[in-house]
């Protein structure tokens, strides 16, 4: 099977599709199921145990957990011998200067989340057993999410894509508002909707084919449309089409003005959405931030602009990449209006 990556809409049912995918597996097909967020984690497993049945072949790993458990904890003497991995430090940085060991851990041996990518790249380079001990235990990697990874996340995927095991991504550049390492510099340029440039070059050097998943589930049609104009053409995305044909009071998309917020989100009672607490202090509702709201629909969403979305509605100027992410995250919780 050739390595796959499928681009998804919003709405496109990307995670449901990766249930089904293994579904329709034999069941001595050794699958592992690689994601970033504990939420997508936990949804992956509720469905697989509710739709793929009991299957001891299929295992889902957050991207950290996987990096400790195959790369980190088994490798570690291969770079730093007599040592070994005790434990996770999510929060904590190295020095500015640090060096060898002290570069990747701390006085307790945790391993900094931020230099994990990194350890387990190194690791790869020290020992050629790294990648066969995972060919050994896996057929089939996939990865939901794609878009969040970074940094050196990008060689490791790059060395998976050349062993003998299937891999398969699922992801949208568009919703590429988190990341496995935002502060990080190694492959900056592939960071957040960046990643599209990455894929793009492993699909012209033969290493994996990329499928376009155009259909939303979720956003009416006139959603749909708009958000297919936040980014401009010369990313070259595809159109989008919808499946919802359901006919509410209030389908569509509509700018309200402010003296009508309150009497509007009284009517029709939408999820408010704001960029950062900062934004939308005038009003009294219950907000949640865009980056919070990926991964969520609401019948109805209530959007407070940014100055740069402003401009964006009023002179089609365009955001910059990672705002018309969060802003194309927000539009796309929707399915009526």
């Amino acid at each position: 099977m050739p390595n796959l990556l499928t681009l998804a809409v919003a709405g496109g049912r990307k995670t449901q599709g990766l249930v089904d995918h293994c579904n329709a597996l034999p069941t001595d097909r050794r699958v592992l199921i690689v994601t970033f967020t504990q939420t997508n984690q936990q949804e992956l497993i509720h469905r697989l145990g509710s739709q793929a049945g009991d299957r001891h072949n299929i295992e889902v790993l957050g991207w950290y957990t996987f990096l400790l458990r195959h790369f980190a904890k088994p490798f570690l003497p291969f770079k730093f011998p007599g040592e070994r991995v005790g434990g996770f430090n999510f929060e904590g940085r190295p020095s500015m200067f640090a060096k060898d060991r002290q570069r990747f851990m701390d006085g307790s041996n945790q391993i900094y989340a931020c230099e994990l990518g990194r350890l387990a790249r190194e690791l790869m380079a020290a020992t050629p057993a790294l990648i066969r001990r995972l060919e050994c235990l896996y057929d089939e990697i996939l990865i939901d999410e794609v878009q969040d990874l970074s940094g050196y996340d990008w060689e490791i995927i790059h060395e998976l894509l050349e062993s003998r095991i299937d891999i398969r991504m699922v992801g949208d550049v568009r919703q590429a508002v988190l990341s496995t390492n935002p502060r990080g510099q190694k492959n900056k340029q592939y960071g957040y909707a960046g990643a599209l440039e990455w894929f793009l070059v492993r699909e012209k050097g033969g290493l994996l084919s990329i499928d376009y998943a155009t259909t939303t589930y979720r956003c009416r049609t006139e959603i749909a449309t708009f958000s297919d104009t936040i980014f401009d053409s010369s990313w070259g995305f595809p159109g989008t089409t919808s499946e919802n044909h359901v006919v509410s009071e209030h389908d569509g998309v509509y700018l309200v003005h402010s003296q009508h917020v309150d009497q509007y989100v009284e009517r029709y009672k939408p999820q408010c959405l704001r960029s950062t607490i900062a934004s939308g202090k005038e009003f009294p509702f219950d907000f949640m931030n865009f980056k919070v709201s990926k991964g969520a629909t609401f019948e109805r969403v209530l959007i407070v602009p940014t100055a740069p979305i402003k401009a964006f509605i009023q002179k089609q100027t365009y955001l910059e990449s990672t705002p018309a992410a969060a802003f194309y995250v927000a539009a796309t919780r929707a399915k009526q209006s």
